[in-house]
């Protein structure tokens, strides 16, 4: 304790005489010094525990299990529709990297320009800010939901091994991934709807050049990331160059018991 009251006197050693004790008692310990002692340690021990009880009431408390499906698939594959038939019809929350991404670099941060650069030349941004982003972005809908939202479609992530290792550090103690859906798509299939929504969607990344480098940066270090889930089993095929219907229907038999 930080008490002077509480310290035992640094003077006096076992076996010689204390002020505190009589000088005609001649014992082999200070009975004042072993009394001190005593209180001493009953005190730190009683410290300890009511600091590792409310330790363990604010883990307890902060403790929440997100349950989260990673949505992958080249640009164009329909992911942005299916999580949002899911969301509307099994209502789990649908976030979007991309659209995060987007939105924080028409926010004027100090993030923008780094984001904005990325996304135009085709890049993935930085880990750090995408976790970030998701992870506030999940936590913002879990409080507005009276903490009753747990359940999370996440598209376009992870994009890279990258990625996948930032979200463990980040996530692992609060989420939970049930599976990763990954919509197989055919490039030229893409290609065809990228342009189609370039026409409404108003996007920078939906010309034909952006495109070509997106796709590539898909197969160099998303594919990969498919193939690591595939071997561990997590991963859920399914054809995606059919109409929006049947892609559906064979997708939302997957979250059946979740």
């Amino acid at each position: 304790s930080s008490d002077p009251a509480h310290k035992i006197p640094p003077t006096v050693k076992m076996g010689s005489e204390c002020k505190h004790c009589s000088k005609s008692m001649k014992l082999s310990f200070c009975p004042f010094s072993a009394f001190l002692f005593a209180s001493s340690a009953s005190a730190y021990t009683s410290y300890i525990r009511r600091k590792a009880k409310r330790s363990m009431g604010t883990t307890c408390s902060k403790t929440k299990k997100f349950q989260v499906v990673f949505i992958l698939g080249g640009p164009g594959a329909g992911k942005g529709t299916q999580c949002e038939m899911l969301s509307q019809k099994l209502g789990w929350a649908h976030l979007s990297a991309g659209d995060l991404l987007r939105a924080e670099r028409k926010s004027g941060s100090e993030l923008s320009e780094i984001i904005n650069a990325k996304i135009s030349a085709g890049q993935i941004v930085p880990s750090s800010i995408t976790v970030t982003l998701l992870q506030n972005a999940m936590e913002k809908i879990y409080a507005e939901s009276g903490s009753t939202q747990t359940k999370f479609l996440i598209d376009g992530f992870p994009r890279s091994a990258e990625n996948c290792s930032v979200w463990d550090e980040k996530m692992a103690t609060s989420s939970n991934l049930e599976f990763v859906l990954f919509l197989d798509c055919p490039e030229d299939v893409m290609t065809g709807r990228l342009l189609e929504r370039a026409k409404t969607s108003g996007r920078n990344d939906d010309n034909l050049e952006t495109i070509r480098k997106r796709f590539k940066t898909f197969r160099d270090e998303s594919m990969p990331i498919v193939e690591m889930y595939e071997k561990t089993g997590l991963a859920k095929i399914i054809v995606a160059d059919r109409s929006v219907e049947d892609v559906y229907e064979e997708v939302q038999s997957l979250f059946k018991g979740i």
